[in-house]
């Protein structure tokens, strides 16, 4: 009986590399931070301990609270442009950094959750995607051996 096979599957090469078992994993935060010498981590790791420390409501709370040790001083100048001052140079930016962070951590939480059910999603899809092949494959094996029996018959 000849083989007629009706399709070469050609697997895309990250198809072929999750069948493999070369898998890459989703990108992490930490996948991100310098590896390559001492001083490059130092200074990621002093950037995310920053990040993390100012990046938090306690402290929005503590620098408005410093912010507003300075506001009866910016009143009692009678000086629409000190207030003004103190409410765009003092106050907002003090606690606007610390809020925006917060909002920022927020966000890149969400951001990895979608991240991961995509990729979860993609894998997912993947494994479909090969089942399928592999169900179409068998068929062409039935197929093939219906046409062979046919052209044998007749």
């Amino acid at each position: 009986m000849a083989d007629h096979a009706i399709y070469n599957y050609v697997p895309h090469h990250r198809t072929r590399n999750k069948l493999d078992g070369n898998v890459d994993k989703p990108v992490t935060v930490a996948g991100q931070l310098p590896t390559d010498n001492a001083m490059a981590r130092f200074n990621a790791w002093i950037a995310v301990k920053v990040t993390n420390g100012v990046g938090t409501m306690w402290c929005a709370y503590a620098f408005a609270i410093i912010a507003l040790v300075s506001l009866p001083e910016a009143i009692s100048s009678h000086s629409a442009v000190t207030l003004v001052s103190w409410v765009s140079q003092t106050f907002l930016q003090l606690v606007l950094l610390s809020v925006i962070i917060v909002g920022q951590n927020v966000l890149a939480a969400a951001a990895d959750k979608r991240s991961e059910a995509t990729y979860n999603d993609a894998d997912a899809v993947l494994h479909e995607a090969v089942k399928i092949q592999e169900h179409l494959l068998a068929q062409d094996k039935i197929l093939a051996q219906l046409i062979a029996g046919h052209a044998e018959g007749a």
